[in-house]
């Protein structure tokens, strides 16, 4: 290789080194999330997207000295979207899952999580096993965790899979299934502050099966982006530390969903 094709080469490694580098000490980043799963991130009536995801994610942003943009994506595409460098984190109350861990990388959970079922008031169902709910009509959001642990755990159901948790709720309370399954901090949210919520109440005890919920839930980065991760991280535990996260969780909830107390 002569010199001219020697300086072009160290060029060209360079510049793909500076690029993998990039995410982690850009003076902006963009943060993905769903847009459609209150109170953890939705859009409000004005355009901006909102929630307790997005406010902890800003603020992580603000803690590592970037700017961030907030970028909407469907659920089913965003750890695609992630992928293809639509954004360079997703923070949407995403579980950590074996899974997962084959696409993308994951900082330390920033909440625990339990899902639970939801039942019509009134409704009398007391036994969640597949016996107890065959021929019920069961829905949850497409692409979920929620999703693997109803088609894992009912299978002799009716299942409806819904490409939002909105349009499940709206089928919830219009009598058009029987029974769902979703994240209990949402459901909570849900049946006790919302008007079309006041249909339904979570029933049976919360499942925490570990094969379905994770580690508990995470930003997800691309798995080459450790130095991102390790930001992130390290800003997540400065919050924690300083009680900024508590004033975030304490605007959505009445427990510290850090911890679940």
């Amino acid at each position: 290789m002569n010199t001219k094709n020697r300086l072009a080469a160290a060029l060209c490694a360079t510049a793909i080194a500076t690029a993998m580098a990039a995410p982690a000490s850009a003076q902006s980043l963009r943060l993905g999330t769903e847009g459609a799963y209150p109170p953890f991130n939705f859009i409000e009536s004005n355009g901006e997207i909102a929630g307790f995801d997005v406010e902890i994610g800003l603020e992580l942003c603000k803690r590592i000295g970037v700017e961030c943009e907030v970028v909407a994506q469907d659920w089913d595409g965003i750890i695609p979207g992630l992928l293809a460098n639509k954004y360079d984190f997703i923070i949407a109350s995403m579980f950590i899952t074996e899974d997962r861990k084959k696409q993308v990388d994951f900082t330390n959970p920033y909440y625990l999580a339990a899902m639970t079922h939801v039942a019509p008031k009134g409704a009398g169902i007391t036994e969640f096993t597949n016996e107890a709910l065959a021929g019920k009509v069961i829905g949850a959001q497409s692409g979920t965790t929620q999703a693997d642990y109803v088609e894992a755990t009912y299978p002799d159901a009716d299942i409806r899979l819904y490409p939002t948790q909105d349009e499940v709720n709206l089928d919830m309370a219009s009598g058009r299934i029987d029974l769902q399954v979703g994240d209990m901090l949402p459901m909570l949210d849900w049946t006790r502050k919302s008007d079309d919520g006041a249909c339904c109440e979570l029933a049976g005890e919360p499942i925490t099966d570990p094969a379905f919920v994770g580690e508990g839930v995470g930003i997800a980065v691309r798995q080459e982006d450790d130095e991102l991760r390790e930001k992130l991280n390290a800003a997540l535990a400065e919050i924690r530390a300083d009680g900024t996260y508590k004033s975030i969780n304490d605007k959505y909830f009445d427990v510290d969903v850090y911890t679940m107390k």
